[in-house]
C-alpha cells in the first residue's frame, strides 16, 4: 500500500519537484536552459523506484512503531530507504539537469565513471535530510491521525477518552482527512530540512555547472553562505512545498485507502 501510493504520487507530481531542482541549482538553471522535456524526463523510470521507497519506509515504521515508538520507527523507516532513495535522486536530478539525456544513458554513464559509489554520491546531505523529514512528518502525520480517531470515537461513542486502541480499530480516517493531515505535516517537515535539501541537489548536479566543484559538503555549506548568503539555502522553498505537500498527503491518503481495502479483503 505504501510502495503503490508513493508511486503514484511521485509520478503526478513528477513536473512540479522539476522545477525545484531546477530553482536549487549552482546556476540557476531555468526551463529555458533545459527545455520544456526535462519537466517529464526520467519521470516513469525514476517515480518506479518510490514504490520501494515507499514500502520501505511505510513496512518499517509499521513494523516498529509499537515496539520503539513513532519517533525511532520513523527514523529507522527514512534510514532504510535511503538505499534506494539516494540512486534514485541523483539519477532524477542529473536528467532534469540536462546531464544525460535518459534513464539508460544515465545508469550506464555513472557506472563506468564513477562506480557504485557514483549512485550514492551526496549521501551524507540526503540522509542527513531525509531522516528529520521522515521523522517529522511521519510523527506529526501520527500525532494528528490518533488525535482525530480519538476525537471521531468520543463523537460516536464508541468508548471512553483515553482507550484509543480498540476505536482505531472500528473507525478509520476519511481520504479528505488523510490529505489534510499529509500536507500538514510534510509542509512542517520541509520547512525544518529544506537547508539541506539545498546542499543535497548542489552536490548531486555539480556536473551541470560550470563553476569549480564543491569538495565535501562542509565546502558546499561554507560556499553558498560565503558567496550567495542564508537566503540560497532556501532557494526553491516554494516548489519543494508545492511538492512534498501534495506528495505526503496523496501517499498518506491513498495509503490509508489502500490499508482499508487490504484489511476487508483479509478479514
Amino acid at each position: 500500500a505504501g510502495g503503490s501510493s508513493r508511486g503514484l504520487a511521485q509520478m503526478l507530481l513528477y513536473p512540479i519537484d522539476a522545477l525545484r531542482t531546477l530553482a536549487q541549482t549552482r546556476d540557476g538553471r531555468t526551463l529555458a536552459d533545459v527545455g520544456a522535456k526535462a519537466l517529464v524526463r526520467g519521470c516513469a523510470t525514476t517515480s518506479s523506484f518510490a514504490i520501494f521507497i515507499g514500502s520501505i519506509q511505510f513496512a518499517i515504521f509499521g513494523a516498529t512503531r509499537d515496539l520503539c515508538g513513532p519517533v525511532v520507527a520513523a527514523g529507522l523507516g527514512a534510514a532504510g530507504s535511503c538505499l534506494v532513495s539516494v540512486p534514485q535522486e541523483v539519477i532524477k536530478q542529473r536528467l532534469i539537469t540536462g546531464v544525460y539525456s535518459n534513464f539508460g544513458n544515465a545508469v550506464t554513464t555513472i557506472y563506468k565513471t564513477e562506480g557504485v559509489k557514483g549512485f550514492y554520491s551526496a549521501w551524507r546531505p540526503t540522509v542527513a535530510r531525509n531522516i528529520p523529514f521522515v521523522v517529522c512528518t511521519f510523527t506529526v502525520m501520527d500525532m494528528l491521525k490518533h488525535w482525530r480517531l480519538e476525537s471521531k470515537s468520543r463523537k460516536s461513542n464508541l468508548c471512553n477518552i483515553g482507550e484509543n486502541s480498540s476505536n482505531e480499530q472500528k473507525l478509520s480516517l476519511t481520504i479528505t482527512e488523510n490529505l489534510i493531515i499529509g500536507i500538514s505535516s510534510s509542509l512542517i517537515g520541509a520547512t525544518l530540512t529544506h537547508p539541506t535539501d539545498v546542499i543535497k541537489t548542489r552536490m548531486m548536479t555539480q556536473a551541470a555547472s560550470k563553476a569549480i566543484p564543491y569538495s565535501s559538503t562542509l565546502d558546499c555549506m561554507q560556499t553558498i553562505w560565503s558567496s550567495e548568503g542564508p537566503k540560497a539555502f532556501y532557494s526553491g522553498f516554494l516548489q519543494r512545498s508545492a511538492y512534498m505537500g501534495p506528495l505526503w498527503s496523496i501517499q498518506f491518503a491513498l495509503n490509508g485507502k489502500f490499508t482499508d481495502i487490504m484489511k476487508k479483503n483479509n478479514t
